[in-house]
């Protein structure tokens, strides 16, 4: 399988399966960020998610693709530190702040950046036509959090924090996003990255969790909390795996920026799980979001 991703890498075919793939990412990021923000503490849930998505990804890594190129083990370390600073923030915005207000900044902060540091690592252009794209998906996902700013009844007195947590966190989806794209393009075989990538990801949280669950007043049962890691490594591994793959057939910026519509989805699942009100003016937001992402692509 992995010859025939290469062979497609700057190929038309390469380029539509690329577009498949980060939309697929947008609705799978869309529904693990709801789970980390449902039923349990965020600190747990990402915890229980990143041992699950570890040790499913160890066997893998040590015995069936080929171990990674000796200059690969820096780049790990780059992963480690930025992924794991970005779970941190993301947790802390998710403590603080609505979903409905946080998702969508950290997301609408993330492509924007990641486009212009695609331009600079890998020489990328968008056109004016694509540009434009931007500006409308920005302005739908900036006004959608605007909007539910506007509205929100709960956590008002933690907003500020939860708002600056969701921009440094949206700063780190951009940084990842480049330099992961960086990374599983420096590796002859990219599930040798994707295997190795979740195995070392998934180190840091789990004992973190665990620690804080020690701390906790009134700890949550490990069996509910174990199954919501169960689902949400399988998201997680489809998700940041599908995008990942997008970034090595196809642009980088595009993928970045295709993989916002995860607000579109975000809002739905908002509302139609996490029973959050969903009117006629969010859904026109959402809409230019969609339309952003459509204009990007083919204008491109």
């Amino acid at each position: 399988m992995s010859d025939w991703l290469i062979s497609l890498e700057g190929t038309q075919a390469g380029h539509h399966l690329a577009l498949a793939l980060a939309l697929m990412a947008a609705f799978l990021h869309a529904a693990f960020g709801a789970l980390q923000k449902g039923r349990h503490d965020p600190w747990l849930t990402r915890g229980a998610i990143d041992i699950c998505y570890a040790a499913a990804a160890a066997p893998i890594a040590l015995f069936v693709v080929p171990w990674p190129e000796p200059h690969m083990w820096l780049i790990f370390l780059g992963v480690f530190v930025i992924h794991t600073i970005y779970k941190l923030l993301q947790a802390y915005a998710y403590t603080q702040g609505s979903y409905t207000v946080v998702y969508p900044v950290v997301r609408g902060t993330g492509p924007l950046f990641a486009v212009i540091g695609a331009s600079f690592v890998f020489q990328e252009s968008f056109t004016l036509t694509q540009w434009l794209g931007v500006a409308v998906l920005l302005a739908g996902i900036f006004g959608l959090a605007l909007y539910n700013l506007l509205f929100l009844e709960t956590a008002r007195e933690t907003l500020p924090r939860a708002l600056g947590f969701a921009v440094l966190t949206g700063l780190f989806v951009a940084l990842y996003t480049t330099y992961d794209a960086y990374g599983i393009r420096a590796t002859a075989d990219p599930f040798t990255f994707l295997a190795w990538f979740f195995l070392l990801d998934g180190l840091f949280m789990p004992p973190f969790a665990y620690l804080h669950w020690r701390a906790m007043a009134h700890r949550p049962a490990l069996g509910p909390l174990m199954l919501r890691g169960v689902f949400g490594a399988v998201i997680a591994v489809f998700s940041f795996g599908s995008v990942m793959l997008a970034t090595r057939l196809d642009k980088v910026g595009e993928a970045a920026v295709l993989r916002e519509t995860s607000t579109v989805f975000a809002a739905l699942i908002g509302w139609l799980i996490l029973r959050e009100t969903v009117g006629p003016r969010r859904i026109a937001l959402m809409s230019l979001i969609a339309l952003g992402a459509v204009i990007v692509e083919l204008g491109g």
